[in-house]
């Protein structure tokens, strides 16, 4: 039988964490857990309203990791989140599932984490000074990082950031795979591009070679055919009941391409 802990901190909630606990946010992972029997015996929580503010900071935006992705959907201020939020499950999913949480996410889910990897997020540790870079959070998920406090998002230029998800069902299905771009440009060259990958490994992760295709470039035809070339190089996609490790190598590149071309039509 699993025991609920409830703490009135955020900093009690991570002591609780340090003894072995496991933390229970909007409870779309945790409960599948529950019930299937394989949840940690102790599950912790929080009323700490510091985990569902949403605070603008100059250039960044600060998420508590408690806001859900129905609270981003509502915040006009966060409209370059908008469209991955709004392909996260279906509107009990949206109105439950926190963006905290969505860092621990295992494939086919964790979506929401694909679009912070490719935004540069930072992520805050309750208890620790300073914030961490979201790839070290999620390179270090499978064993306990701590809990998250808040996630600071850079917010992109406008139309430099784009999103998409390729899934079987429409709207709410499982992610085949997903990509994230963040593609600003200097006078019509791209500088500091950022692309991110789910469902193309163990996690969502960074893709190198796209990276470097597109990095110094326009975005003309034989950059969008490099990009798409090199798409699938140097990663090890899963096989599984969604697709094959083959399919998802074939296609990363074609929808790679449509949402870049997406982003500069825009």
């Amino acid at each position: 039988m699993t025991e609920v802990q409830t703490y009135p901190t955020i900093d009690e909630a991570a002591r609780a964490m340090a003894r072995g606990a496991a933390y229970m946010g909007g409870g779309t992972i945790v409960m599948r857990e529950v019930n299937a029997g394989t949840a940690a015996p102790v599950l912790v929580r929080t009323d700490d309203p510091t985990l569902r503010q949403l605070r603008a900071q100059g250039d960044t935006v600060s998420l508590g990791a408690g806001v859900t992705m129905a609270q981003i959907l509502a915040e006009p201020q966060l409209d370059f989140l908008h469209p991955v939020a709004r392909r996260v499950g279906g509107p009990q999913v949206r109105n439950m599932g926190t963006v905290g949480g969505n860092l621990f996410a295992a494939h086919p889910y964790g979506d929401f984490a694909v679009a912070l990897l490719a935004l540069g997020a930072r992520v805050q540790l309750a208890g620790t000074s300073g914030a961490r870079p979201v790839e070290d959070v999620l390179r270090d998920r499978a064993r306990q990082v701590g809990l998250v406090a808040a996630i600071e998002v850079p917010r992109p230029r406008h139309g430099s950031f784009g999103f998409t998800k390729v899934s079987r069902v429409k709207p709410k299905g499982v992610s085949i795979l997903s990509i994230a771009v963040l593609a600003p440009q200097t006078g019509g060259t791209l500088r500091g591009v950022r692309v991110a990958l789910g469902g193309m490994g163990s996690g969502p992760l960074r893709s190198a070679a796209v990276e470097r295709a597109l990095d110094g470039q326009r975005l003309d035809r034989t950059t969008l055919e490099k990009a798409q070339s090199v798409a699938s190089d140097g990663l090890q996609p899963p096989t599984d009941a969604l697709a094959s490790a083959w399919y998802r190598s074939e296609v990363v590149g074609v929808h790679l391409r449509r949402l870049l071309q997406s982003m500069e039509s825009s």
